[in-house]
Formats: C-alpha cells, structure tokens, sequence
C-alpha cells in the first residue's frame, strides 16, 4: 500500500524542535532546527562549482567528526560570490550559535538562502540568536516553513504516518523554492525529519534514491542554484529499521518528496499550469532524461503551455534537439493529452480546439515514445509566463 501524505500541515516529529526569529523587525526569516543527541543525518548538496560559503561550511561540518545537533536557515540572503569573508561570517554566526546552545560550532549546519553577493548582516544575527534559541518547540514546523521563504508564495510542507512492526513512526518535511530551479542532485532547500533510528549509510542511500526520483526530476527554468541542499535527519526516539526491512521507510520517503517536489512546481515563480512530460521506449534512463528535460525547459515549448497554444511541432523540435542522433521520426509517436498527434513520421488528424482545452487546466501530459527501447523517465515541468519575467527582472530591486 503507498504510503499516505497529509500536505499542508505538520506533525510533531520525536527528537526535533524548530525556532524561528527576525533578523529585521517584523519578519521571521532565520530559523533553527534542533535534534535530539544521538541523531543522524544525511544531505546531498548542489553540484553548481560557484557553490555558497554555507554548503562549503556545512559539507565539512556534517562530514567531520562532531555529530550534527541544529541546522540555522536565514532567508533574504544566500552569503554566496562573498568569498573568504563570506566563509568567516558563517563560521563566526555558527560559534555566536554555539554559545548559546553550548555545543560545538562543528554540530551546527548552516544554510542561507536568497540574494546572491551580498554580505550577511552580522550585527542582526548576534542579536536574534539568543531570542531563537528561547523559540525551540516541537509544534512550530509551520512558522519555520513560512521563515524559510523568499519569492515562494505559500509554505510547503508535509506529514506521513506508518508503522514499523507494532510501532509507529513518523516523518515530517519542508522545503522552499520557486525560481533557479533545475536540480542537480538538489534543487531547493529541504528538510526532512523522521523518528526512526536509521543506519547513516542506509539513510544516506535511501535519502539519494529518494532526491533522484523527486527533487531531480523537476524543472521550472533549467538553473541551478549556489545554495541548494536536501537533509535528512533520523532522531532514533523511535524503532529501529534496517535494509532487510525499511522498504516502508523508504517508500514514505520517496512519496513525501514527490509531494513536496510537486508542491514546488504549483507555486513556481509565475507558474500557472505544471506539464508532466513522460517519454518512455528509451534506450536508458538517461537518454529519456535528456528527452523529457530538453522538452520542459524548451522556452517556446513553455511559452505556448502558458497560452494553451497545441503547438506540437515545438516538442517535435525540442524532441530532435535532444542529442540522439541515431532517433528514427518514424517510430517516434508524440502525445499530448490523450491525443496522438506525431505518429509514423507524420502529423496525426488533431482538432486543436481540442487539444487546446487538454492544456488549458492546472496540470497536463505531454508523453513521448522514442520506439528505442524499454527504458522511460517522467519530468515536471511548467509555463513561461509574463510574470515569471517580472519576478526575476525586478528581484533585487
């Protein structure tokens, strides 16, 4: 049975309690995430070479020897193209924040998210810390998806119940993101905690499995961002689960980041309709990747999915430009909707009225078959719209 996601809410997970503060009057944008002693953790990072002084910190502080006790989020501000000085702020805020949660800086992670070449507001920071610590409760996951947000517009979170044996166990996740969407082994910020006691290798399989199958199969406009991490925290306050019996564990996780992933794409940046591209009879998974993905950050492709424009031979186009030469048009076949309309070689009898009002809802298919193989890959995607443009032409200013 697949597991069952409550969306938009949170449940209090064993072992964790979320704070949240300002660090300009009126807005909560830092937030801390404290777990118990004893827990364990897991992260994949972004890939981008110009990554921000926080993954650079937080990759050797979750890899060193000290065991990871909080993860500090600030929004409005990625501490990234800051350089050296950049590193020494957000080693200096984790020392402020271990003084006042007597740990070690090493058992603290940091994440930053939002504008790009700027300083962190140091003085800001070492005010609002004390007052963060004092928020720590186990019930405020909803004030912390709200903190971590920038261009997002709502907050973005989920919940899911299941039993280990007897036992019960829970795992609870947020995540922001709206805009430089386009993953590479992450594509956000997220963070998901459960009370399980996992094993950290398992943890980490499963968490990359998971992160593959959802978070790197979405797209909203093809970049990858400086500061993008998904954790995984495993408290242990509840039963233990191995390889030989964590298919539920990994099931819930899996699902649990679909739903998230999906939640991200409904509230893109501008996004008014999500289009599932699926192409399948591929030679390998790659390949059908390298297909689907070619077709979603397609800007004609987008464009005409804004207007509900049936323009197909835009997807025949992004189809030919993916990268195989040895494609035969004539066993590819293009649908959009429930309607063929590609097929031996040649354009299909299509009323595009029709096939119009098949693109004019919330969400839509467009599904490819390559006629290569057995293989197949399915991406989200989504419309380019005018205000996608004013978003991003104006976010600094």
């Amino acid at each position: 049975m697949s597991p069952r996601i409550i969306t938009g809410t949170a449940q209090p997970v064993r072992g964790i309690t979320v704070g949240t503060a300002g660090l300009h009057t009126g807005t909560d944008n830092l937030t801390l995430l404290a777990m118990a002693p004893g827990a364990t953790v897991s992260a994949v990072f972004t890939r981008n070479s110009c990554c921000a002084a926080p993954i650079h910190v937080a990759r050797q502080h979750l890899h060193g020897p000290t065991a990871t006790r909080y993860c500090l989020i600030n929004a409005g501000n990625a501490n990234a193209g800051t350089g050296a000085a950049g590193i020494q702020d957000c080693l200096q805020i984790c020392a402020w924040l271990a003084q006042e949660c007597n740990c070690a800086p090493q058992s603290i992670l940091p994440f930053s998210t939002g504008i790009i070449g700027e300083r962190l507001p140091m003085e800001q920071f070492r005010a609002a810390l004390p007052e963060l610590c004092k928020t720590l409760q186990a019930e405020a996951w909803q004030a912390a998806a709200q903190a971590i947000l920038t261009t997002d517009t709502v907050p973005k979170l989920g919940s899911a119940a299941w039993r280990v044996a007897d036992s019960p166990a829970c795992m609870t996740g947020m995540v922001k993101g709206a805009g430089m969407i386009r993953p590479d082994m992450a594509t956000l910020l997220a963070f998901i905690a459960t009370d399980v006691a996992v094993e950290s290798g398992y943890l980490q399989d499963c968490l990359r499995h998971a992160v593959d199958r959802s978070f790197n199969r979405i797209t909203i406009d093809g970049d990858c961002s400086t500061n993008d991490a998904v954790v995984l925290i495993a408290t242990g306050q509840g039963p233990r689960i191995d390889a030989d019996h964590g298919e539920g564990f990994r099931q819930t996780l899996e699902k649990l980041c679909e739903e998230l992933a999906l939640m991200l794409m409904q509230d893109g940046e501008g996004v008014t309709r999500v289009m599932e591209v699926c192409v399948t009879e591929g030679l390998d998974e790659d390949e059908c990747t390298r297909v689907a993905y070619r077709i979603a950050e397609s800007p004609l492709v987008k464009a005409a999915l804004h207007s509900a424009d049936p323009n197909w031979g835009r997807v025949l186009a992004a189809v030919g430009a993916a990268g195989i030469t040895t494609l035969d048009p004539q066993r590819l076949c293009i649908t959009i909707g429930d309607t063929a309309v590609f097929k031996d070689g040649a354009a299909c009898v299509a009323d595009a009225a029709a096939l119009s009002a098949q693109l004019s809802g919330a969400r839509c298919s467009i599904r490819i078959q390559l006629g290569r193989g057995t293989a197949h890959a399915t991406i989200l995607g989504c419309d380019l719209s005018c205000e996608y443009v004013r978003i991003n032409a104006h976010y600094r200013s």
